[in-house]
């Protein structure tokens, strides 16, 4: 566990994450983090947690068009 303390970034409030986290995270400087409330606190992950729900209406289409996405490949 890594203990990080808020600090103040102009006006805003900001928590720098240190070269390990950022490692752990493969994060680097301009990458998007996205926080998303969990049963005790918050995740901070890298990847989009909508992109689970995306992929898996994209091979529902996939699945239904089946034929025609064969028929198009030839």
């Amino acid at each position: 566990m890594t203990a990080l303390k808020l600090t103040q970034i102009g006006n805003s409030v900001g928590l720098v994450l240190p070269k390990e986290v950022l490692a752990r995270l493969k994060l680097g400087k301009g990458d998007t983090v996205y926080v998303t409330d969990a049963v005790n606190g918050v995740t901070l992950t890298p990847y989009d947690p909508t992109l689970g729900e995306q992929l898996e209406r994209g091979r529902e289409f996939m699945q239904e068009f089946r034929d025609t996405f064969h028929q198009l490949a030839k």
